[in-house]
């Protein structure tokens, strides 16, 4: 499989499983649901927008590596305190809110190492 196809495929399950944490975290009480989580709306747009529209191109690879950072750090704040922990492991859920948690850190990681990958390739010229 080439590389951009899987960074494009690994960058839109994060942003899928994003949503679905977001929403969890609403759901669940741990964020207020109110127009302050519209933030997140434009923040996924770009990183949309980078994963599909700028493909290949260096704005887009530094977009998805920031997104896949952004994404990445989710599960360790949850996994360190807010959230897995207690109540939310023993309510009804809880598998798929701790599942979203550990597929968005896979997914986020692993387009971390293929936009720094992408980056790098681009620096240095190398033909794909």
């Amino acid at each position: 499989m080439k590389h951009n196809v899987m960074l494009t495929v690994a960058s839109l399950l994060s942003i899928l499983f994003m949503t679905f944490h977001l929403t969890d975290d609403i759901v669940r009480g741990m964020e207020k649901g109110g127009a302050s989580n519209l933030v997140a709306v434009p923040i996924l747009v770009v990183w949309l927008y980078g994963t599909l529209v700028l493909a290949e191109r260096r704005s887009g690879y530094v977009i998805l590596l920031l997104g896949s950072f952004l994404g990445l750090s989710f599960p360790v704040i949850h996994m360190m305190g807010k959230g897995v922990g207690g109540n939310i492991a023993k309510s009804n859920g809880a598998f798929f809110f701790i599942w979203t948690i550990i597929a968005l850190g896979v997914t986020a990681l692993f387009s971390v190492i293929l936009s720094v990958r992408g980056l790098w390739t681009l620096q240095w010229g190398q033909s794909r």
